[in-house]
């Protein structure tokens, strides 16, 4: 078994256990180090952390399918732990989620999701959403079911119906892409308990959650529903952003580099680099 086999086997393990898990959500090789070191189960790579941190640019679908992967395989590189991804709309329609698929399976990827959401937003929609025809949403999904080669690898059918849509809307198209052969289905947009109570018992798969507002915020009642995978947001990147500032602007102000605060300390970046393992193999091989 393949390392990046036996990381979509503890990931699939995680998915079937009895508890609701919040992700380490990571962005680069030394976030996810960090992730790992802290004791989390598993990172969650979004698009949005991917367009800030590659390009620099907010989450309006500008990214290509080649930047992302890349930095997917970075991370995976880094550390040992299963990964899952968001993998937006596929890229284009059920072919590019084909292409998607394989990529992002060679770079390592535990789980991905795909959604059902009309990307990039068309001409005239600007700070909307809209969903795709539910058939054209089945295709996306059997395309990805299809196209992966590693059976342990996860795909989750995502969608924001209930945001846009409502919940019978909702109800209808989870329990479609779980006839396509999805591994869980991925929620975006719940907002009150009566939603998620609602859906709940329509969903026969892994439940993930893109957000837990504090109505259902409660990991025994996520628990209840299915529910084994709720992000809490991606907020690891947003304080790095702000450290940096802070420093720089530190610095220019005069502050002489002995006096800034909140530097890491010499362990800490001996594990964000992997110091232990490079001094090992120079040790052994050079």
């Amino acid at each position: 078994m393949s390392k990046w086999s036996a990381r979509r086997k503890r990931f699939r393990e995680l998915l079937a256990g009895g508890e609701c898990l919040n992700p380490g959500s990571v962005f680069d090789p030394m976030s996810a180090r960090i992730a790992e070191h802290v004791g989390y189960e598993f990172g969650m790579f979004a698009g949005s952390t991917a367009s800030m941190t590659v390009l620099g640019a907010p989450d309006h679908i500008v990214l290509t399918l080649s930047e992302f992967a890349a930095q997917c395989q970075r991370i995976n590189r880094a550390f040992w732990l299963p990964l899952m991804v968001d993998a937006d709309h596929g890229y284009g329609n059920a072919l590019n989620v084909m292409r998607t698929v394989e990529e992002l399976e060679i770079a390592g990827v535990s789980g991905m999701s795909i959604e059902d959401t009309d990307l990039p937003p068309p001409f005239g929609l600007a700070g909307g959403q809209r969903l795709l025809s539910r058939e054209e949403g089945i295709g996306k999904m059997k395309a990805a079911v299809a196209a992966r080669v590693d059976p342990e690898l996860v795909i989750a059918g995502r969608t924001s119906a209930v945001a846009i849509a409502g919940v019978e809307e909702t109800i209808a198209r989870v329990t479609a892409y779980q006839d396509c052969g999805v591994d869980a289905i991925f929620l975006v947009g719940l907002k009150t308990r009566e939603e998620l109570d609602a859906i709940a018992p329509h969903v026969k798969l892994p439940l993930v959650l893109g957000a837990t507002p504090d109505a259902i915020d409660d990991k025994g009642y996520l628990t209840e529903r299915g529910v084994r995978i709720a992000l809490q947001g991606h907020h690891p990147i947003r304080a790095a952003q702000q450290a940096i500032y802070a420093t720089m602007r530190a610095m220019r102000d005069g502050t002489h580099p002995r006096d800034l605060e909140g530097l890491p300390s010499s362990d800490l970046m001996r594990v964000v680099l992997a110091e232990d393992d490079y001094d090992g193999w120079m040790k052994d091989y050079l």
